[in-house]
C-alpha cells in the first residue's frame, strides 16, 4: 500500500502560489505591476535600471525593441527634477524617443496624481515615476492605490525612490540600486562601456531575494558576465576554416 503523502508536500494552492520561485533573472515573463527602485539621488543609475527592467518586460511580454508603438509616461516632482534633471531624449534607447511623455508635477501629490491617472491609460506601455525623499502623500495608502490602479488596468509602473529610506509599501517588487563600474568593451577599451548596475532584490511576492550585477546590453537586460572571462578576446570566431587547403591554395585555384 502507498504511504500517506506528507502534509509537507501537499500544498493548497493559495500557499503554493505564495512560496517564491527561482532566483528572478532578466527576461522573465512574471513582471509585477508596481515595483520600487531605492537610488542615490547623486547618479542615474534609478532611473537607467528602472528604463532597462521597462524595456526587458515588454520585450518578454511581446512588445519587443523597436516595434512598440504604445507610449510610456516619465513622471517627476520638482525636487527629483532638481536632484537628476529631466530624461534626455538623446540618451533614451532609439525605439524609445518618439514615445516617451514627460509630465513635470510641482510637488509629490501632484506626481502621485499624475502617476495614478496614468495607469489607468490602456494606450500607454508602461510608467516611470521619480519621487524624491519620503514625501507624507507617499504613504501606504497612496501606495496602495497605485498597486491596485495598475493591477486593474494591466499597466506596469515603476516608480524611482531617489534618497529616501524604505517605509511601508504595497509595492510588489522593491530594489536598491547603485552604478557599478563598467566592463571595458572587447574591442577598444577606451571606449565607454555599457551601463551596469549593482542591484539588490529585497522584497518580492514570487521570487526570493538576491543580489546581481546587471548590464545594459545595446538595449537588452543582461546579467554581467564575469570580468576576467569577458576580458579575454574570443579569437576562435576570426579563423575560417579551409576544409585541409589553405587561403594561398584557394587563391590560386
Amino acid at each position: 500500500m502507498f504511504s500517506k503523502p506528507s502534509p509537507a508536500r501537499v500544498l493548497p494552492r493559495a500557499v503554493a502560489a505564495a512560496v517564491p520561485e527561482a532566483r528572478w533573472r532578466p527576461g522573465l515573463a512574471d513582471h509585477p505591476f508596481h515595483s520600487e527602485i531605492f537610488a542615490p539621488a547623486t547618479e542615474a543609475s534609478g532611473a537607467g535600471l528602472a528604463l532597462a527592467l521597462a524595456r526587458d518586460a515588454l520585450a518578454s511580454l511581446g512588445e519587443a525593441a523597436g516595434e512598440g508603438t504604445r507610449h510610456v509616461l516619465w513622471v517627476q516632482d520638482r525636487k527629483a527634477m532638481r536632484l537628476g534633471g529631466r530624461p534626455c531624449l538623446a540618451g533614451l534607447p532609439p525605439d524609445m524617443r518618439r514615445r516617451l511623455i514627460h509630465v513635470a508635477a510641482a510637488t509629490p501629490e501632484d506626481a502621485l496624481f499624475a502617476l495614478e491617472e496614468g495607469l489607468k491609460c490602456h494606450d500607454l506601455a508602461c510608467v516611470i515615476g521619480e519621487i524624491a525623499g519620503n514625501p507624507r502623500a507617499l504613504g501606504f495608502t497612496a501606495s496602495r492605490r497605485l498597486s491596485l490602479t495598475a493591477e486593474r488596468h494591466g499597466v506596469r509602473l515603476w516608480l524611482v525612490r531617489l534618497d529616501a529610506e524604505p517605509d511601508l509599501s504595497s509595492a510588489r517588487m522593491r530594489w536598491r540600486v547603485a552604478a557599478a563600474p563598467s566592463l571595458p568593451p572587447r574591442w577598444n577599451p577606451a571606449a565607454p562601456g555599457h551601463a551596469s548596475w549593482q542591484a539588490e532584490l529585497f522584497r518580492a511576492r514570487r521570487h526570493a531575494p538576491g543580489q546581481w550585477m546587471l548590464c545594459d546590453d545595446n538595449g537588452t537586460l543582461r546579467l554581467r558576465p564575469d570580468p576576467e572571462r569577458a576580458a579575454a578576446p574570443d579569437f576562435i570566431h576570426l579563423v575560417r576554416p579551409t576544409v585541409g587547403r589553405s587561403l594561398a591554395a584557394r587563391a590560386r585555384a
